[in-house]
């Protein structure tokens, strides 16, 4: 299936309805009563354009949130990082918004099988990491497409990431940054003893990979997707969901893609 532009430019209503989400801190909150008594605040199923106020943890709740209802997000950095958010302004929000540049995310879709039998699946617009549970090194056999590629990783864990995730946990674990438009997802090792020289794979976006987990008595797993955990995991399968697609609105001059590709030559 050809990959969907990640970047889109065009009209949008030139006063949009907004509907605001706000972490629960201190600087959050009160822009958030600042821009409601400024520009009032629509029920989300009535809105077009939700603005949401915190960090990127807040925006990626505020995704997941979005899944069901489609309403592209419109965030403002009113926490720490802020990567996936623009500046904070009060002035001219609607006029702002009009002039967006919008980013499509496809999430990734985690099937993950308990020791017990249970199924079960999570989201990730991040990643999808699997971590171990005790003082013991995790052990992995990974397949993509069905096709064993690594017999046994040794290690503390593993991850697959999205574009958009790659400069998250990915980059932390020395995992490459990945352009939006490069139609990869990223797979890489957590603190990989064996093999030592293994610093993990770009896939096609298309790929469909599958962790089983070796010795998972002795050395259990547990398998996250960004809020859904589930512990003691036997087999965790992850692909991108194309059915599902999440958009972010970015200021033209600080756009998505200008930023993954700004973080690789940040000494």
């Amino acid at each position: 299936m050809p990959q969907s532009p990640p970047a889109v430019s065009g009209p949008r209503p030139s006063s949009p309805r907004l509907a605001f989400a706000a972490a629960d801190t201190p600087e959050a909150k009160a822009a958030h009563q600042i821009l409601i008594e400024k520009y009032g605040n629509c029920p989300i199923a009535q809105a077009d354009v939700i603005v949401a106020l915190g960090g990127d943890g807040l925006m990626l709740e505020t995704l997941h949130r979005s899944i069901t209802s489609g309403k592209p997000i419109f965030g403002m950095n009113r926490g720490s990082v802020g990567f996936l958010l623009n500046d904070f302004e009060v002035d001219g929000l609607r006029e702002r918004i009009a002039r967006t540049q919008s980013v499509i995310l496809h999430p990734l879709r985690m099937i993950a099988k308990g020791a017990d039998g249970l199924i079960s699946q999570g989201l990730a617009i991040n990643e999808v990491s699997l971590l171990r549970e005790t003082r013991q090194a995790a052990k992995l056999r990974i397949a993509v497409d069905g096709i064993e590629r690594l017999p046994e990783l040794i290690c503390d864990g593993a991850l697959v990431c999205t574009p958009a995730g790659s400069t998250a946990y990915n980059l932390s674990a020395h995992g490459s940054i990945i352009p939006l438009e490069a139609g990869v997802l990223g797979l890489t090792p957590i603190s990989a003893f064996r093999p030592r020289r293994w610093r993990g794979a770009l896939l096609p976006h298309t790929a469909r990979i599958r962790f089983d987990i070796l010795e998972q008595a002795k050395r259990p797993v547990s398998a996250v997707a960004d809020y859904t955990e589930v512990r003691d995991v036997a087999v965790v399968e992850v692909l991108e969901d194309r059915s599902i697609a999440l958009k972010l609105l970015f200021d033209p001059e600080h756009s998505l893609d200008e930023r993954i590709l700004k973080e690789q030559f940040l000494p």
